[in-house]
């Protein structure tokens, strides 16, 4: 199949409708609905975010967009299920839009258990040791079969600390890659987006966009980042690597993160993120809220009869005490992750909602500092 040939998603499309500095709003179009960015995507890895009915991120949390995985329901359900149901969305009964990651993160994670090929990656799975071979080909294929609004490339993620040659033959394999993803899509119902690789280093970033911007993807990732590396070194790369990426389309950091993170990586002209945090950390008994992180287990709040935080009229805060919610997690009872994780949703959803009313209004640099005052000492990173 020739460049002219391929297939070109004919529902996709993106709006930048106000800018402050490099902090931007948007309007991102899909076939199940419109996204308003900046936006962050409750992780929904097998199908489900976990503790949360799809009514209640619709309804109390008002998420416009979720994240499934490609590899975890590869493995399971499978797709026969998932094909049986008609898709994802139907599968999950979630009308809004889905994106899904390629699997790539998750392969690449196991190390141990996998071969790089040029034609793809034998791997063999987490679940039963069972060997399977993913290709650019195969995860496009399985992306379609689930449905998605958003499809991410297959691309390899290295690690951070790999010598200069490894990291130029990784990036130009994930650029051969890109193209076998954009040959293979079918549908034209399902946007793709390609993934920039590089490290923290400024001329591999540039390199690989240079190399993989001028394909004919629906937007652009930046991935392999927050992998460990200092939060300093993550915001420095992502402010020069945003400038390379195309104005005209959507920017997305994979994996990221802390309500700072998205703070930093919007004033850095990022556009939607997903992140396992505020998921992963609720059912831990770690609420995030206006005035900072809380561990709601400690004993401090025992008899704490103030909500969650005074400034959420979220479910859980109009309604409960930190003293009962302390209870519920120390009796281990399953409500507990339920209301935290509500409210850790709707805090990351307000959160990127007042930053983009900010953005229209011209003043993000005064909704930073407000953000960073709350927290008493915190005052962030330099601006770029």
């Amino acid at each position: 199949m020739t460049t002219s040939q391929w297939v070109e998603c004919e529902t996709f499309g993106f709006e930048e409708i106000a800018r402050d500095k490099n902090a931007r709003a948007g309007v991102m179009s899909t076939t199940h609905g419109t996204v308003q960015t900046p936006v962050f995507m409750p992780v929904g890895t097998l199908g489900t975010v976990k503790a949360m009915r799809p009514d209640q991120l619709e309804d109390e949390v008002d998420a416009s967009i979720v994240l499934g995985n490609t590899y975890h329901l590869y493995l399971r359900p499978g797709l026969d299920v998932v094909d049986l149901h008609g898709g994802l969305h139907e599968m999950m009964n979630w009308d809004r839009p889905i994106l899904t990651d390629s699997g790539g993160y998750q392969v690449f994670s196991l190390e141990a258990l996998r071969t790089i090929e040029e034609d793809g990656v034998e791997f063999r799975d987490h679940l039963s040791g069972a060997k399977h071979f993913f290709t650019p080909e195969k995860v496009i294929e399985i992306q379609e079969v689930l449905g998605s609004d958003i499809m991410m490339a297959f691309d390899e993620c290295p690690a951070a600390d790999v010598s200069e040659e490894y990291m130029l033959q990784s990036m130009d394999r994930t650029t051969r890659w890109a193209r076998r993803c954009l040959q293979a899509r079918t549908r034209p119902d399902c946007a793709l987006f390609g993934i920039i690789q590089g490290g923290t280093r400024r001329s591999w970033r540039q390199k690989h966009a240079e190399d993989l911007c001028g394909l004919p993807f629906d937007g652009f990732a930046i991935g392999g980042l927050s992998v460990g590396e200092k939060s300093e070194a993550m915001y420095e790369t992502v402010g020069f690597t945003t400038p390379m990426m195309p104005e005209q389309k959507p920017r997305y950091l994979m994996g990221v993160g802390t309500p700072t993170d998205l703070v930093e990586c919007i004033r850095r002209g990022i556009d939607m993120f997903d992140c396992v945090l505020p998921t992963r950390n609720a059912r831990n008994g770690m609420c995030f809220t206006s005035r900072g992180a809380i561990k709601i287990r400690n004993a401090p709040y025992a008899e704490d009869m103030g909500p969650l935080d005074p400034e959420c009229d979220c479910y859980t805060c109009c309604n409960f005490t930190r003293a009962y919610l302390r209870h519920l997690y120390k009796s281990r009872e399953m409500l507990a992750g339920h209301l935290c994780t509500l409210h850790n949703l709707r805090y990351y959803r307000t959160l990127v909602g007042d930053a983009r009313q900010a953005i229209v209004d011209g003043r993000f640099d005064e909704f930073a500092d407000q953000f960073y005052n709350r927290r008493g000492n915190e005052t962030g990173p330099p601006s770029p």
